[in-house]
Protein backbone atom coordinates (compact mmCIF):
# COMPACT_ATOMS: atom_id res chain seq x y z
CA UNK A 1 0.00 0.00 0.00
CA UNK A 2 0.95 3.46 -0.99
CA UNK A 3 1.34 5.96 2.27
CA UNK A 4 1.13 9.06 -0.50
CA UNK A 5 -0.95 11.40 0.53
CA UNK A 6 -4.87 11.31 0.87
CA UNK A 7 -8.12 13.62 0.62
CA UNK A 8 -9.92 13.58 3.26
CA UNK A 9 -13.80 15.08 2.62
CA UNK A 10 -17.28 14.58 1.96
CA UNK A 11 -18.70 14.48 -1.46
CA UNK A 12 -20.57 17.54 -1.30
CA UNK A 13 -17.67 19.35 0.46
CA UNK A 14 -16.22 21.11 -2.59
CA UNK A 15 -18.74 22.32 -4.99
CA UNK A 16 -22.05 20.10 -3.68
CA UNK A 17 -21.12 16.59 -5.80
CA UNK A 18 -18.76 14.25 -6.49
CA UNK A 19 -18.71 15.41 -9.51
CA UNK A 20 -17.88 18.50 -9.19
CA UNK A 21 -14.89 17.16 -6.57
CA UNK A 22 -13.58 14.97 -9.51
CA UNK A 23 -13.58 18.07 -11.74
CA UNK A 24 -11.24 20.05 -9.03
CA UNK A 25 -8.66 17.44 -8.90
CA UNK A 26 -8.52 17.34 -12.46
CA UNK A 27 -6.96 20.58 -12.27
CA UNK A 28 -3.50 21.62 -12.95
CA UNK A 29 -3.09 23.38 -9.77
CA UNK A 30 -4.80 19.88 -8.22
CA UNK A 31 -3.73 17.55 -10.23
CA UNK A 32 -0.47 15.47 -8.21
CA UNK A 33 -1.39 16.71 -4.66
CA UNK A 34 -3.30 12.81 -4.09
CA UNK A 35 -2.70 9.53 -4.38
CA UNK A 36 -5.91 8.18 -2.47
CA UNK A 37 -9.40 9.60 -1.28
CA UNK A 38 -10.95 9.31 1.79
CA UNK A 39 -14.52 9.84 1.11
CA UNK A 40 -17.15 10.13 3.73
CA UNK A 41 -20.24 7.88 3.85
CA UNK A 42 -22.61 10.66 3.05
CA UNK A 43 -21.52 9.18 -0.12
CA UNK A 44 -23.72 5.99 0.99
CA UNK A 45 -27.80 6.01 0.64
CA UNK A 46 -27.57 6.97 4.82
CA UNK A 47 -30.15 9.20 7.40
CA UNK A 48 -28.18 10.60 10.38
CA UNK A 49 -25.26 11.45 11.59
CA UNK A 50 -23.96 13.16 8.36
CA UNK A 51 -23.19 9.40 7.19
CA UNK A 52 -22.56 7.54 9.77
CA UNK A 53 -25.70 6.12 9.66
CA UNK A 54 -25.83 3.58 6.94
CA UNK A 55 -29.20 2.59 5.29
CA UNK A 56 -27.37 0.67 2.47
CA UNK A 57 -24.11 0.99 0.62
CA UNK A 58 -26.04 1.80 -2.41
CA UNK A 59 -24.40 5.18 -3.94
CA UNK A 60 -26.36 8.30 -3.08
CA UNK A 61 -28.10 9.82 -6.19
CA UNK A 62 -28.09 12.98 -5.14
CA UNK A 63 -24.23 13.02 -4.06
CA UNK A 64 -22.28 10.32 -6.33
CA UNK A 65 -23.09 8.64 -9.86
CA UNK A 66 -20.91 5.13 -10.70
CA UNK A 67 -19.19 7.76 -13.40
CA UNK A 68 -17.47 9.46 -10.74
CA UNK A 69 -15.91 6.59 -8.68
CA UNK A 70 -15.08 5.41 -12.43
CA UNK A 71 -13.32 8.99 -13.10
CA UNK A 72 -11.82 8.38 -9.79
CA UNK A 73 -9.85 5.45 -10.73
CA UNK A 74 -9.36 7.00 -14.20
CA UNK A 75 -7.07 9.51 -11.82
CA UNK A 76 -5.35 6.92 -10.43
CA UNK A 77 -7.15 7.66 -6.73
CA UNK A 78 -7.80 4.66 -5.18
CA UNK A 79 -10.04 4.91 -1.63
CA UNK A 80 -11.02 4.88 1.28
CA UNK A 81 -14.32 4.10 2.33
CA UNK A 82 -16.19 3.58 5.74
CA UNK A 83 -17.90 0.26 6.90
CA UNK A 84 -20.23 0.94 9.69
CA UNK A 85 -19.63 -2.50 11.76
CA UNK A 86 -21.44 -1.87 15.43
CA UNK A 87 -24.80 -0.77 13.66
CA UNK A 88 -27.34 0.20 10.52
CA UNK A 89 -29.86 2.46 10.29
CA UNK A 90 -32.94 1.99 11.35
CA UNK A 91 -34.33 2.79 7.71
CA UNK A 92 -32.28 0.26 6.60
CA UNK A 93 -34.26 -2.52 4.40
CA UNK A 94 -33.48 -5.04 7.50
CA UNK A 95 -34.86 -3.55 10.58
CA UNK A 96 -37.87 -2.08 8.46
CA UNK A 97 -38.59 -5.84 7.48
CA UNK A 98 -38.82 -5.87 10.81
CA UNK A 99 -40.98 -3.11 12.15
CA UNK A 100 -43.49 -4.68 8.82
CA UNK A 101 -43.01 -8.62 9.59
CA UNK A 102 -42.36 -8.75 13.09
CA UNK A 103 -41.46 -12.04 14.13
CA UNK A 104 -42.09 -13.55 10.79
CA UNK A 105 -39.38 -11.35 9.65
CA UNK A 106 -35.82 -13.04 7.76
CA UNK A 107 -34.25 -10.93 10.01
CA UNK A 108 -36.05 -10.59 13.36
CA UNK A 109 -32.56 -11.67 15.01
CA UNK A 110 -30.25 -9.48 12.75
CA UNK A 111 -30.24 -7.21 15.58
CA UNK A 112 -29.89 -7.41 19.30
CA UNK A 113 -33.19 -7.93 20.80
CA UNK A 114 -32.72 -6.73 24.43
CA UNK A 115 -34.83 -8.73 26.71
CA UNK A 116 -33.57 -12.54 24.90
CA UNK A 117 -29.80 -11.09 25.88
CA UNK A 118 -30.42 -10.44 29.34
CA UNK A 119 -32.93 -13.20 29.89
CA UNK A 120 -32.55 -14.25 33.18
CA UNK A 121 -30.17 -11.85 34.15
CA UNK A 122 -32.29 -9.01 35.38
CA UNK A 123 -36.04 -8.68 36.04
CA UNK A 124 -38.86 -6.83 33.57
CA UNK A 125 -40.54 -4.10 34.29
CA UNK A 126 -43.73 -2.09 33.76
CA UNK A 127 -42.18 -0.84 30.34
CA UNK A 128 -41.60 -4.08 29.05
CA UNK A 129 -37.54 -4.58 29.39
CA UNK A 130 -35.71 -6.16 31.55
CA UNK A 131 -33.64 -4.41 33.68
CA UNK A 132 -30.11 -6.26 34.41
CA UNK A 133 -29.33 -6.70 38.18
CA UNK A 134 -26.36 -4.29 39.13
CA UNK A 135 -23.79 -7.10 39.09
CA UNK A 136 -24.06 -7.25 35.35
CA UNK A 137 -23.88 -3.14 34.76
CA UNK A 138 -21.18 -2.17 37.05
CA UNK A 139 -18.78 -2.66 34.52
CA UNK A 140 -20.54 -1.64 31.42
CA UNK A 141 -19.83 0.99 29.23
CA UNK A 142 -22.37 3.20 27.71
CA UNK A 143 -22.26 6.10 25.08
CA UNK A 144 -25.08 7.96 26.49
CA UNK A 145 -27.31 7.99 29.70
CA UNK A 146 -29.70 5.30 30.51
CA UNK A 147 -30.03 1.80 29.38
CA UNK A 148 -29.17 1.65 25.16
CA UNK A 149 -32.38 0.43 24.01
CA UNK A 150 -35.09 1.34 21.53
CA UNK A 151 -38.87 0.11 21.95
CA UNK A 152 -40.03 -0.71 18.78
CA UNK A 153 -43.90 -2.15 18.14
CA UNK A 154 -44.38 -5.43 16.12
CA UNK A 155 -47.51 -5.55 13.80
CA UNK A 156 -48.94 -7.99 16.50
CA UNK A 157 -48.97 -5.20 19.30
CA UNK A 158 -45.92 -6.21 21.25
CA UNK A 159 -43.09 -3.93 22.09
CA UNK A 160 -40.00 -5.19 21.56
CA UNK A 161 -37.01 -3.52 22.98
CA UNK A 162 -33.84 -3.73 20.99
CA UNK A 163 -30.03 -2.55 21.61
CA UNK A 164 -29.55 0.91 20.05
CA UNK A 165 -26.17 2.12 21.53
CA UNK A 166 -25.63 5.45 19.90
CA UNK A 167 -28.74 7.88 18.51
CA UNK A 168 -32.64 7.27 18.26
CA UNK A 169 -35.89 9.27 17.98
CA UNK A 170 -39.40 8.27 18.24
CA UNK A 171 -42.07 10.43 16.75
CA UNK A 172 -45.57 10.10 17.06
CA UNK A 173 -47.95 11.05 14.29
CA UNK A 174 -50.12 13.68 15.34
CA UNK A 175 -53.64 12.59 13.61
CA UNK A 176 -56.37 14.93 11.85
CA UNK A 177 -59.71 15.19 12.59
CA UNK A 178 -60.74 13.37 8.99
CA UNK A 179 -58.14 10.38 10.23
CA UNK A 180 -59.46 9.85 13.35
CA UNK A 181 -63.21 9.77 12.10
CA UNK A 182 -62.50 7.74 9.62
CA UNK A 183 -60.80 4.69 11.79
CA UNK A 184 -63.34 5.48 14.64
CA UNK A 185 -66.74 5.63 14.94
CA UNK A 186 -66.63 8.96 16.90
CA UNK A 187 -68.79 12.25 16.37
CA UNK A 188 -66.96 15.23 15.10
CA UNK A 189 -66.63 17.12 18.69
CA UNK A 190 -65.68 14.41 19.71
CA UNK A 191 -63.19 13.96 17.55
CA UNK A 192 -62.28 18.08 17.57
CA UNK A 193 -61.56 17.08 20.88
CA UNK A 194 -59.14 14.22 20.64
CA UNK A 195 -57.19 16.23 17.88
CA UNK A 196 -56.86 19.39 20.43
CA UNK A 197 -55.64 16.73 23.29
CA UNK A 198 -53.16 14.83 21.26
CA UNK A 199 -51.39 17.55 19.58
CA UNK A 200 -50.88 19.17 23.07
CA UNK A 201 -49.65 16.42 24.93
CA UNK A 202 -47.42 15.07 22.33
CA UNK A 203 -45.92 18.52 21.64
CA UNK A 204 -45.12 18.53 25.20
CA UNK A 205 -43.37 15.21 25.03
CA UNK A 206 -45.81 12.83 26.74
CA UNK A 207 -46.24 9.77 25.18
CA UNK A 208 -50.03 8.10 24.38
CA UNK A 209 -50.30 6.02 27.02
CA UNK A 210 -49.59 9.16 29.69
CA UNK A 211 -52.04 11.59 27.83
CA UNK A 212 -55.76 11.28 29.79
CA UNK A 213 -58.53 10.81 27.24
CA UNK A 214 -61.17 10.05 29.87
CA UNK A 215 -63.04 13.56 29.34
CA UNK A 216 -63.74 12.31 25.94
CA UNK A 217 -63.72 8.58 25.23
CA UNK A 218 -64.47 5.61 27.66
CA UNK A 219 -61.92 3.24 28.95
CA UNK A 220 -62.00 0.56 26.54
CA UNK A 221 -62.08 3.93 23.56
CA UNK A 222 -58.99 5.21 24.91
CA UNK A 223 -56.82 2.22 24.89
CA UNK A 224 -58.14 1.29 21.50
CA UNK A 225 -56.98 5.15 20.57
CA UNK A 226 -53.88 4.64 22.41
CA UNK A 227 -53.18 1.31 20.64
CA UNK A 228 -53.59 3.32 16.87
CA UNK A 229 -51.49 6.18 18.28
CA UNK A 230 -48.55 3.32 18.98
CA UNK A 231 -48.93 1.46 15.73
CA UNK A 232 -48.36 4.95 13.84
CA UNK A 233 -44.86 6.16 15.49
CA UNK A 234 -42.15 6.23 13.66
CA UNK A 235 -37.88 5.98 14.64
CA UNK A 236 -34.99 7.07 13.44
CA UNK A 237 -31.98 5.60 14.92
CA UNK A 238 -29.01 3.40 14.48
CA UNK A 239 -29.54 -0.01 15.76
CA UNK A 240 -26.98 -2.41 16.80
CA UNK A 241 -26.68 -5.76 14.99
CA UNK A 242 -26.12 -9.16 16.34
CA UNK A 243 -22.51 -10.40 15.87
CA UNK A 244 -23.60 -13.86 16.76
CA UNK A 245 -25.96 -14.13 13.68
CA UNK A 246 -25.30 -15.83 10.75
CA UNK A 247 -26.85 -13.25 8.59
CA UNK A 248 -24.91 -10.14 9.83
CA UNK A 249 -22.09 -11.89 8.43
CA UNK A 250 -23.47 -12.16 5.06
CA UNK A 251 -24.28 -8.84 5.37
CA UNK A 252 -21.04 -8.07 6.00
CA UNK A 253 -19.36 -9.85 3.39
CA UNK A 254 -22.00 -8.29 0.84
CA UNK A 255 -20.99 -4.73 2.15
CA UNK A 256 -16.84 -5.78 1.90
CA UNK A 257 -17.36 -7.49 -1.55
CA UNK A 258 -19.12 -3.76 -2.67
CA UNK A 259 -16.78 -1.50 -1.48
CA UNK A 260 -13.84 -2.57 -3.49
CA UNK A 261 -16.37 -2.63 -6.27
CA UNK A 262 -15.98 1.17 -5.69
CA UNK A 263 -12.50 0.90 -5.84
CA UNK A 264 -11.46 0.74 -1.90
CA UNK A 265 -8.31 -0.25 -0.85
CA UNK A 266 -8.82 1.09 2.63
CA UNK A 267 -11.58 0.17 4.74
CA UNK A 268 -12.01 2.33 8.06
CA UNK A 269 -13.96 0.25 10.73
CA UNK A 270 -16.08 2.75 12.23
CA UNK A 271 -17.70 1.70 16.24
CA UNK A 272 -15.79 -1.81 15.88
CA UNK A 273 -15.03 -1.86 19.28
CA UNK A 274 -19.25 -1.73 20.06
CA UNK A 275 -19.93 -4.94 18.15
CA UNK A 276 -19.25 -7.78 21.13
CA UNK A 277 -21.71 -7.42 23.70
CA UNK A 278 -21.36 -9.78 26.72
CA UNK A 279 -23.84 -10.04 30.00
CA UNK A 280 -21.56 -8.84 32.86
CA UNK A 281 -18.89 -7.57 30.69
CA UNK A 282 -17.41 -3.77 29.52
CA UNK A 283 -18.94 -4.19 26.16
CA UNK A 284 -16.68 -2.03 24.65
CA UNK A 285 -13.29 -3.92 23.28
CA UNK A 286 -14.24 -7.47 24.61
CA UNK A 287 -11.36 -9.10 24.77
CA UNK A 288 -10.41 -11.43 23.48
CA UNK A 289 -14.24 -11.92 20.95
CA UNK A 290 -13.56 -8.52 20.05
CA UNK A 291 -9.81 -9.52 18.48
CA UNK A 292 -11.21 -12.67 17.19
CA UNK A 293 -14.44 -10.87 15.48
CA UNK A 294 -11.51 -8.55 13.52
CA UNK A 295 -10.01 -11.60 11.96
CA UNK A 296 -12.72 -12.92 10.70
CA UNK A 297 -13.56 -9.26 8.91
CA UNK A 298 -9.83 -9.34 7.62
CA UNK A 299 -10.04 -13.04 6.26
CA UNK A 300 -12.84 -11.50 4.62
CA UNK A 301 -11.32 -8.30 3.51
CA UNK A 302 -8.59 -10.02 2.55
CA UNK A 303 -10.95 -12.04 -0.66
CA UNK A 304 -11.39 -8.86 -1.79
CA UNK A 305 -7.63 -6.99 -1.79
CA UNK A 306 -8.56 -4.69 1.20
CA UNK A 307 -6.72 -2.84 4.44
CA UNK A 308 -8.30 -2.82 7.50
CA UNK A 309 -8.29 0.27 9.58
CA UNK A 310 -10.09 -0.27 13.17
CA UNK A 311 -10.88 3.14 14.37
CA UNK A 312 -10.59 3.69 18.17
CA UNK A 313 -9.81 6.38 20.88
CA UNK A 314 -8.22 5.51 23.63
CA UNK A 315 -5.45 6.68 25.84
CA UNK A 316 -1.53 6.67 25.03
CA UNK A 317 -1.54 4.68 28.21
CA UNK A 318 -3.52 1.80 27.57
CA UNK A 319 -0.96 1.04 24.22
CA UNK A 320 -3.87 0.10 22.06
CA UNK A 321 -2.30 1.55 19.16
CA UNK A 322 0.49 -1.06 19.88
CA UNK A 323 -1.69 -3.78 20.07
CA UNK A 324 -3.42 -3.22 16.77
CA UNK A 325 0.01 -2.59 15.04
CA UNK A 326 1.20 -5.86 16.92
CA UNK A 327 -1.62 -8.07 15.41
CA UNK A 328 -0.40 -6.52 12.06
CA UNK A 329 -3.69 -3.59 11.51
CA UNK A 330 -2.81 -0.13 10.45
CA UNK A 331 -3.41 2.80 13.42
CA UNK A 332 -5.69 5.69 13.04
CA UNK A 333 -2.70 8.46 14.36
CA UNK A 334 -5.14 10.01 16.70
CA UNK A 335 -1.87 11.56 18.57
CA UNK A 336 -0.50 13.85 16.22
CA UNK A 337 -3.13 15.97 16.26
CA UNK A 338 -2.38 17.26 19.70
CA UNK A 339 1.04 16.52 19.64
CA UNK A 340 1.68 19.09 16.39
CA UNK A 341 -0.28 21.73 18.28
CA UNK A 342 1.50 21.35 21.65
CA UNK A 343 4.78 21.22 19.76
CA UNK A 344 4.29 24.48 18.06
CA UNK A 345 2.30 26.37 21.31
CA UNK A 346 4.76 25.03 23.36
CA UNK A 347 7.92 25.92 21.27
CA UNK A 348 8.71 22.02 22.29
CA UNK A 349 8.99 19.08 19.53
CA UNK A 350 10.27 16.28 22.32
CA UNK A 351 6.65 14.67 22.78
CA UNK A 352 6.27 14.68 18.93
CA UNK A 353 10.14 13.21 18.24
CA UNK A 354 8.91 10.76 20.65
CA UNK A 355 6.07 9.25 19.06
CA UNK A 356 7.74 9.52 15.79
CA UNK A 357 10.45 7.19 17.00
CA UNK A 358 8.36 5.05 18.55
CA UNK A 359 6.37 4.27 15.69
CA UNK A 360 9.96 3.51 13.30
CA UNK A 361 11.16 1.42 16.66
CA UNK A 362 8.01 -0.82 16.72
CA UNK A 363 7.15 -0.81 13.10
CA UNK A 364 3.84 0.76 13.69
CA UNK A 365 2.36 1.55 10.18
CA UNK A 366 -0.36 4.53 10.47
CA UNK A 367 -2.70 6.92 8.70
CA UNK A 368 -1.84 10.40 10.24
CA UNK A 369 -4.36 13.61 10.21
CA UNK A 370 -4.23 16.86 11.17
CA UNK A 371 -7.91 18.13 11.15
CA UNK A 372 -10.61 15.84 10.62
CA UNK A 373 -14.47 15.24 10.23
CA UNK A 374 -14.45 15.11 13.79
CA UNK A 375 -12.67 17.13 16.66
CA UNK A 376 -9.03 17.26 17.77
CA UNK A 377 -8.60 14.30 19.33
CA UNK A 378 -7.16 14.96 23.56
CA UNK A 379 -8.23 11.55 25.56
CA UNK A 380 -5.94 10.28 23.16
CA UNK A 381 -2.60 11.98 24.79
CA UNK A 382 -3.36 10.47 28.31
CA UNK A 383 0.01 8.85 29.03
CA UNK A 384 1.98 11.04 26.10
CA UNK A 385 1.47 14.50 27.16
CA UNK A 386 1.85 15.57 30.79
CA UNK A 387 -2.03 16.54 32.39
CA UNK A 388 -0.99 20.11 32.73
CA UNK A 389 -0.22 20.59 28.89
CA UNK A 390 -3.33 18.78 27.92
CA UNK A 391 -4.87 21.22 30.21
CA UNK A 392 -3.03 23.87 28.59
CA UNK A 393 -3.58 22.96 25.13
CA UNK A 394 -7.57 23.03 25.64
CA UNK A 395 -7.72 26.26 27.07
CA UNK A 396 -5.52 27.19 23.66
CA UNK A 397 -8.22 25.77 21.64
CA UNK A 398 -11.29 27.08 23.52
CA UNK A 399 -9.65 30.72 23.67
CA UNK A 400 -9.98 30.74 20.05
CA UNK A 401 -13.69 29.42 19.53
CA UNK A 402 -13.18 25.80 19.63
CA UNK A 403 -16.04 23.70 21.47
CA UNK A 404 -15.64 21.19 24.26
CA UNK A 405 -16.78 17.44 23.58
CA UNK A 406 -16.12 15.90 26.96
CA UNK A 407 -17.66 12.25 26.62
CA UNK A 408 -20.91 11.23 28.28
CA UNK A 409 -21.26 15.25 29.00
CA UNK A 410 -19.29 14.59 31.96
CA UNK A 411 -16.68 17.82 32.37
CA UNK A 412 -14.04 15.70 33.79
CA UNK A 413 -13.64 12.96 31.02
CA UNK A 414 -12.12 14.87 28.23
CA UNK A 415 -12.80 13.58 24.68
CA UNK A 416 -12.08 16.29 21.89
CA UNK A 417 -12.23 19.98 20.76
CA UNK A 418 -14.50 20.74 17.84
CA UNK A 419 -12.42 23.69 15.76
CA UNK A 420 -10.66 24.08 12.18
CA UNK A 421 -7.43 23.18 12.32
CA UNK A 422 -6.41 26.41 11.34
CA UNK A 423 -8.66 28.40 14.57
CA UNK A 424 -6.70 26.26 16.31
CA UNK A 425 -3.50 27.35 15.44
CA UNK A 426 -4.97 30.84 15.88
CA UNK A 427 -5.40 31.23 12.13
CA UNK A 428 -1.60 31.56 12.04
CA UNK A 429 -0.66 30.87 8.25
CA UNK A 430 2.97 30.31 9.24
CA UNK A 431 1.33 27.71 11.99
CA UNK A 432 -0.53 25.94 9.84
CA UNK A 433 2.75 25.34 6.93
CA UNK A 434 4.65 24.43 9.74
CA UNK A 435 2.23 21.70 10.88
CA UNK A 436 1.30 20.41 7.63
CA UNK A 437 5.37 20.50 6.86
CA UNK A 438 5.40 18.42 9.39
CA UNK A 439 2.55 15.83 8.88
CA UNK A 440 3.96 14.94 6.29
CA UNK A 441 7.57 14.07 7.28
CA UNK A 442 5.93 12.28 10.41
CA UNK A 443 5.75 8.32 10.02
CA UNK A 444 2.39 7.11 8.04
CA UNK A 445 0.27 8.14 5.19
CA UNK A 446 -0.89 11.95 5.54
CA UNK A 447 -4.63 12.44 5.68
CA UNK A 448 -5.59 16.08 4.73
CA UNK A 449 -9.24 17.30 5.52
CA UNK A 450 -10.22 19.62 2.85
CA UNK A 451 -11.08 22.54 5.06
CA UNK A 452 -7.38 22.14 6.35
CA UNK A 453 -6.11 22.95 2.65
CA UNK A 454 -8.23 25.62 2.12
CA UNK A 455 -7.29 27.30 5.39
CA UNK A 456 -11.07 27.52 6.59
CA UNK A 457 -11.90 28.65 9.84
CA UNK A 458 -14.21 27.99 12.56
CA UNK A 459 -18.22 28.16 11.16
CA UNK A 460 -19.78 29.56 14.14
CA UNK A 461 -23.10 30.24 12.71
CA UNK A 462 -23.11 26.37 12.03
CA UNK A 463 -23.11 25.24 15.34
CA UNK A 464 -26.87 25.11 16.92
CA UNK A 465 -28.40 23.95 13.74
CA UNK A 466 -29.44 20.85 13.87
CA UNK A 467 -29.13 18.19 15.72
CA UNK A 468 -26.97 16.93 19.18
CA UNK A 469 -24.36 16.76 17.36
CA UNK A 470 -24.35 20.59 15.68
CA UNK A 471 -21.22 20.98 17.10
CA UNK A 472 -19.26 19.30 14.80
CA UNK A 473 -20.24 21.77 12.34
CA UNK A 474 -17.70 24.17 12.82
CA UNK A 475 -15.19 22.33 10.96
CA UNK A 476 -17.86 20.85 8.36
CA UNK A 477 -18.35 24.20 6.26
CA UNK A 478 -19.04 23.19 2.22
CA UNK A 479 -17.60 25.19 -0.05
CA UNK A 480 -19.25 26.27 -3.10
CA UNK A 481 -17.39 26.69 -6.23
CA UNK A 482 -16.77 30.01 -6.14
CA UNK A 483 -15.13 30.17 -2.90
CA UNK A 484 -12.75 27.38 -4.02
CA UNK A 485 -12.16 29.07 -6.79
CA UNK A 486 -11.15 32.52 -4.68
CA UNK A 487 -9.00 30.42 -1.66
CA UNK A 488 -7.54 28.51 -4.88
CA UNK A 489 -5.08 32.18 -5.08
CA UNK A 490 -4.15 32.31 -1.91
CA UNK A 491 -0.34 31.65 -0.76
CA UNK A 492 -1.28 29.00 2.46
CA UNK A 493 -3.35 27.17 0.08
CA UNK A 494 -0.93 27.03 -2.77
CA UNK A 495 1.89 25.98 -0.65
CA UNK A 496 0.33 23.46 0.81
CA UNK A 497 -0.21 21.97 -2.04
CA UNK A 498 3.14 22.14 -3.40
CA UNK A 499 3.94 20.48 0.19
CA UNK A 500 1.81 17.50 -0.95
CA UNK A 501 3.16 17.44 -4.91
CA UNK A 502 6.20 17.33 -3.08
CA UNK A 503 5.63 14.56 -0.98
CA UNK A 504 4.13 12.39 -3.64
CA UNK A 505 6.81 12.84 -6.04
CA UNK A 506 9.72 11.94 -3.71
CA UNK A 507 10.47 8.43 -3.43
CA UNK A 508 12.36 8.76 -0.12
CA UNK A 509 8.82 8.42 1.89
CA UNK A 510 7.29 5.39 2.42
CA UNK A 511 6.31 2.67 5.05
CA UNK A 512 9.97 0.66 4.65
CA UNK A 513 11.73 3.85 4.60
CA UNK A 514 14.29 4.65 6.61
CA UNK A 515 13.86 8.15 9.34
CA UNK A 516 16.43 9.69 11.46
CA UNK A 517 14.73 11.79 13.67
CA UNK A 518 17.24 14.45 15.62
CA UNK A 519 16.57 17.23 18.47
CA UNK A 520 19.85 19.54 19.32
CA UNK A 521 17.41 21.80 21.16
CA UNK A 522 13.90 21.28 22.46
CA UNK A 523 12.70 23.82 19.92
CA UNK A 524 14.95 22.34 16.58
CA UNK A 525 12.88 19.10 14.82
CA UNK A 526 14.67 17.65 11.85
CA UNK A 527 13.53 14.06 10.44
CA UNK A 528 15.38 13.39 7.25
CA UNK A 529 13.92 10.17 5.15
CA UNK A 530 16.06 7.90 2.86
CA UNK A 531 15.39 5.09 0.38
CA UNK A 532 16.22 3.76 -3.17
CA UNK A 533 19.29 6.18 -3.15
CA UNK A 534 16.62 9.13 -2.71
CA UNK A 535 16.27 11.49 0.58
CA UNK A 536 14.09 14.17 2.18
CA UNK A 537 14.61 16.17 5.14
CA UNK A 538 13.25 18.59 7.38
CA UNK A 539 14.81 20.94 9.59
CA UNK A 540 11.90 23.28 11.77
CA UNK A 541 12.18 26.19 14.50
CA UNK A 542 9.77 25.79 16.96
CA UNK A 543 10.41 29.31 18.28
CA UNK A 544 9.80 31.34 15.28
CA UNK A 545 7.67 28.77 12.89
CA UNK A 546 11.07 28.68 10.31
CA UNK A 547 11.34 25.66 8.27
CA UNK A 548 13.36 24.44 5.50
CA UNK A 549 12.63 21.26 3.48
CA UNK A 550 14.91 19.62 0.74
CA UNK A 551 13.84 16.81 -1.26
CA UNK A 552 15.78 14.88 -4.07
CA UNK A 553 13.11 14.58 -7.22
CA UNK A 554 13.28 12.39 -10.52
CA UNK A 555 14.55 15.85 -12.03
CA UNK A 556 15.80 18.06 -9.46
CA UNK A 557 16.42 18.97 -5.92
CA UNK A 558 13.05 20.70 -4.38
CA UNK A 559 13.98 23.18 -1.58
CA UNK A 560 11.44 25.40 0.32
CA UNK A 561 12.16 27.76 3.03
CA UNK A 562 9.69 29.58 5.55
CA UNK A 563 11.74 31.92 7.13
Amino acid sequence: MSNGTMLNAYPDSMGGTLSEIVELLKRPDMKGAFQSFYILPSVFNTDLDRGFSVISYDLNKLLAKPDDIEELKKLGLNLKLDFVLNHISVLSPQFQDILKHGNKSEYRHFFVDWNQFWNGKGEMNEEGFIEPDEVYLQNMFFRKPGLPLLIVRFPDGQSIPYWNTFYQKVSYHIPNVQEIMQTFDLQYCQTKALEEITKKALAQGKNPAEIDFSNVLSDTQSLEFISWLESKKTYLGQMDVNIQSDIVWQYYDEVLRTLAKYGASIVRLDAFGYASKIPGRKNFMNEPETWDILERIRVMAEKYGLTLLPEIHTAYEEERHIELSEKGYLVYDFFLPGLVIDAIEHNDGSYLARWAKEQIDKNIRSINMLGCHDGIPLLDLKGLVPEKRIQHLIDIILSRGGMIKNLHGRKDIYYQINATYFSALGADERKLLLARAIQLFMPGKPQIWYLDLFAGENDVEAVGIGDDASHKEINRTNLSKKEIEHRLTLPVVRKQLELLKMRNQCEAFGFDAKLQISQAAPHLLQLSWSQNGKKAALNADLNNYSFKITADLDDKTYNYKQY
